[in-house]
Parts: structure tokens; C-alpha cells; sequence
């Protein structure tokens, strides 16, 4: 059902949904494209660089925690139906990069951040926030946190054992997606933030990074 033909109450209870199912696991998550990793064949490494690889791609899920609770907060409070629809959209094709990250932290052998809860929750409460001010500023918010992710990916991929090409399969797609996100919501009248206003968000997304990559 389009989101224009539900009310606020019915959102509400949808974002609670997709809450639970988002931080139960992808097992609750079916993703539209299957892994870029699946016809790549698993290459021998040792168990520290299976142990970086995996921390790796937890901070990778945990930022699609973040970026599905951002949408989401986002599409509670947009005021024009077609941006919530956007913010919708994009937290569906979210669901594949979690859902990848997580298969790929499972076939490594580790776990997923245990403080996914609470950047869930900081980053709904950010999203709705932002949305409450204007859709503007909640489209530039969308492209300001894909930027980020962007370059969190692009690090990530200097960062990966070399012969991880399954992780580096997954990575590269996800930032080619992330590219895409930002570009369109900047398309799509998106405020471009100050520098700083990104700053301090870079330091906000090292702090989540520097934590979930051991917790």
C-alpha cells in the first residue's frame, strides 16, 4: 500500500514494523538483489584478517541501521507525498546492503554490533527531526550522511584483505548505490549542508565507526 493512503498512525505502526525486523536480523529481511558476492568463490585467509574483514562489514551494517532508521524517521515526517515516498524507496533498496552485510559477517563467523539498537534510535529520532524542519533540509541530510558512507566505503576498500574479494564485491556495490542516494537527493532539492555541519557529522559517524567495529 502507497504511503499517501495511510495515516500517521498506520505510519507510525509500519516504522515500528520495520524496526523490529531491521534489528531482529536479515533473517526478517528478504533482499530484492541477491549478494554481489555469490559467485565468488571464498579465498583462504588467516583469522585475523578474517577477524579485521569482519569488523569491517560490521561497521558496514551498522551504518544501514543508521540509514534505515534515517529514511524512516524521514518518511514519518515528510510533509510532500512524493518525498516520503523517496525516503521510502530508499530505505527498500537499503534493505539489500543489510541484508549482504549481514550474510557476509555470518559466512565470516562473526556477529553483528551489539549497539545496533541505539544508532537505530539516534538515527530515527535524526531523521524525524529532520524532516520536521522542512523536506529540503531532510533530502540534504539524506545526501550529506550518503557522502559519508561514501567515503567510510571507499576507506573500506583500501582496508580489506586483499584476497576478501567477496567483501570487496559487496562494499563496491553498496558504495555505487550510496553514490546514487546522495546524487538524488540533491536532484531532488536537497539543501546542500555547510562544511560545518559536515564536519561535525563526520565526527559523529567516527565515533559509531570506531565503536561498532569492536562492539
Amino acid at each position: 500500500m502507497s504511503g499517501t493512503h495511510l495515516t500517521f498512525l498506520d505510519r507510525l505502526i509500519v516504522q515500528a514494523d520495520r524496526a523490529v525486523r531491521t534489528l531482529a536480523g536479515a533473517g526478517d529481511l528478504v533482499a530484492e538483489r541477491q549478494t554481489p558476492a555469490h559467485l565468488i568463490n571464498e579465498q583462504e585467509m588467516t583469522a585475523s584478517e578474517k577477524q579485521h574483514a569482519a569488523a569491517l562489514m560490521r561497521v558496514n551494517h551498522s551504518g544501514e541501521v543508521c540509514a534505515q532508521a534515517l529514511y524512516q524517521g524521514q518518511a514519518l515526517t515528510a510533509r510532500l507525498p512524493d518525498v516520503r515516498e523517496e525516503m521510502e524507496h530508499a530505505a527498500e533498496e537499503e534493505i539489500d546492503h543489510l541484508v549482504w552485510c549481514q550474510q557476509r559477517i555470518d559466512d565470516l563467523g562473526s556477529h553483528t554490533s551489539y549497539l545496533n539498537p541505539v544508532w537505530y534510535g539516534l538515527s530515527f529520532m535524526i531523521g524525524a527531526g529532520a524532516g520536521l524542519v522542512s523536506d529540503k533540509v531532510s533530502l540534504g541530510f539524506v545526501a550529506a550522511t550518503e557522502n559519508q558512507v561514501c567515503r567510510h566505503l571507499q576507506d573500506h576498500l583500501t582496508q580489506l584483505p586483499v584476497q576478501d574479494l567477496k567483501s570487496r564485491a559487496v562494499v563496491e556495490q553498496m558504495l555505487e548505490d550510496e553514490a546514487r542516494h546522495a546524487e538524488a537527493a540533491l536532484s531532488a532539492g536537497g539543501y546542500r549542508f555547510p562544511f560545518p555541519v559536515r564536519q561535525a557529522m563526520t565526527l559523529v559517524s567516527k565515533a559509531m565507526t570506531a565503536t561498532s567495529y569492536r562492539i
